[in-house]
């Protein structure tokens, strides 16, 4: 029933494989990196725009406007990507996001580089890279490469927190939008040039979106819960990231050449205090503890910066709170949404939790546009309202259950009909330590989600592959 090589899978993932993870996750820190460069040195430099006086709300629309079509679209490239090719619908995307950069960096009134961060988040091929990934691994490291995908994202993230003053000092933003453009160009290259070609295109619901399981997702409360969680710390970062650079310069507490010296150190140490949330809340199984308390250090994070952001050292310390917080909610709602989706459902709740990470962008570079008055310069007044979104949320949160500890593991079998297919979940549910089965009869695939402190992957493909 079960198809499984195991001398292959001990060894790990073969040369193919690890050479498209890594050309793939390449293309992602090069689009990621040509939206997050811009987020600590925006502000400052959009207020100087034609018509950001008269009309200041448009700077915090245009920092977070990528987020909307970002989220309008995501979803739909990868679902282009099944019926007209992965390779192509990325390149398509590439290219309207070097437009959108090219039309920004040349823009010299907001109004311009609103639209060309509109036209950047139309390329939203973040599913169809997704999906490009799994057809070029196997079921059974598929988890791994897109843990390194994720990985990839954090790491550029971090970086182009710490070196967009430096660029900035170089290049300017103009100059930055440009580099960005130069990115998606390249990764253009890339997708050509080192991604292998795959030798079977598929749908995998493991990662990507179904439609017909937009219902059974839309209506799981637990799913719901992260979704408007993601929600609300994205729109709290973007919201965030309209005032704190003005902070800094109008407080002259770092000219914006030296912010580099402030978020480089923050980024590491709280990269670094991340690492043991995560174990508590894998490892020691106390997931809801640890998420409950990160939520919690970003409302004093948000706190702290509302009472004294007059002080470096007092920003200092906000920021490593607020981002120790961040990161461990970044590298832990993932993992959530994998355990919380029905068996085989998962890249559509991944869709829909991106979607509403893009949509919280969006709208916290709105609320900090119309929140932040730079006449009165009513930095506290955004803290105030990001700490009690996040409050909000804390109260949701609170409401949620201790989350299954189970992994999704994908086996490989031939089931002839529906019946075939109900039979083999049944023996595979009787194994002890598998909590719930899915069997994709077009896939040639079974998703299971397993206890794995009672079974690991190696067991339970060795049972399946006993059963009819």
């Amino acid at each position: 029933m079960a198809k499984s090589d195991k001398s292959t899978k001990a060894s790990g993932m073969n040369a193919q494989e690890r050479k498209s993870v890594s050309a793939l996750s390449s293309i992602f820190a090069l689009r990621m990196m040509g939206l997050f460069l811009i987020l600590p040195v925006f502000s400052t430099y959009a207020h100087g725009l034609k018509g950001a006086l008269e009309h200041p709300e448009l700077v915090g629309i245009a920092l977070g406007a990528y987020g909307l079509t970002q989220a309008l679209f995501q979803i739909p490239f990868g679902m282009m990507s099944d019926k007209f090719g992965r390779k192509p619908v990325i390149a398509v995307g590439m290219i309207i996001f070097a437009i959108g950069s090219v039309m920004a960096g040349m823009a010299d009134d907001i109004m311009g580089v609103l639209i060309g961060r509109i036209i950047q988040g139309s390329g939203a091929v973040a599913a169809a890279v997704i999906a490009l990934t799994a057809d070029l691994t196997r079921e059974e490291h598929r988890t791994k490469a897109m843990a390194s995908i994720g990985i990839t994202i954090g790491l550029s993230f971090a970086v182009s927190m710490a070196i967009a003053p430096i660029l900035n000092e170089w290049v300017g933003v103009s100059g930055i939008f440009m580099l960005t453009a130069g990115f998606s160009l390249l990764s253009i290259l890339v997708l050509y040039l080192v991604v292998p070609e795959p030798e079977n295109t598929g749908h995998h619901s493991d990662s990507e979106v179904t439609s017909s399981m937009f219902k059974e997702v839309l209506r799981d409360g637990a799913l719901l819960r992260l979704d408007a969680g993601v929600f609300v710390l994205h729109m709290s970062l973007t919201a965030l990231f309209v005032v704190l650079p003005l902070v800094l310069i109008s407080n002259d507490l770092l000219p914006q050449a030296e912010q580099w010296k402030l978020y480089l150190p923050v980024m590491l140490l709280a990269f670094a205090l991340m690492v043991p949330f995560i174990i508590v809340a894998e490892a020691k199984r106390k997931m809801k503890q640890v998420f409950l308390s990160a939520i919690a250090m970003l409302i004093i994070a948000s706190l702290m910066f509302a009472w004294a952001h007059d002080s470096l050292w007092w920003v200092a310390a906000a920021l490593l709170v607020f981002f120790t917080g961040f990161n461990t909610l970044e590298a832990s709602m993932p993992s959530l949404v994998s355990k919380y989706a029905p068996a085989g459902a998962k890249g559509t709740a991944v869709g829909v939790f991106n979607t509403s990470q893009f949509f919280g962008a969006f709208i916290g570079g709105v609320l900090g546009g119309f929140l932040y008055d730079p006449i009165v310069q009513n930095f506290a007044t955004v803290f105030y309202v990001v700490a009690a979104m996040l409050t909000v949320w804390w109260l949701i949160a609170l409401t949620m259950a201790q989350p299954p500890y189970v992994a999704t593991i994908t086996l490989r079998v031939d089931a002839k009909d529906e019946q075939h297919a109900q039979r083999i979940t049944e023996q595979l549910l009787a194994i002890d330590g598998v909590a719930e089965v899915r069997v994709m009869i077009d896939e040639g695939a079974a998703y299971c989600k397993i206890d794995k402190k009672v079974i690991d992957e190696d067991e339970l493909v060795t049972k399946a592959a006993t059963l009819i």
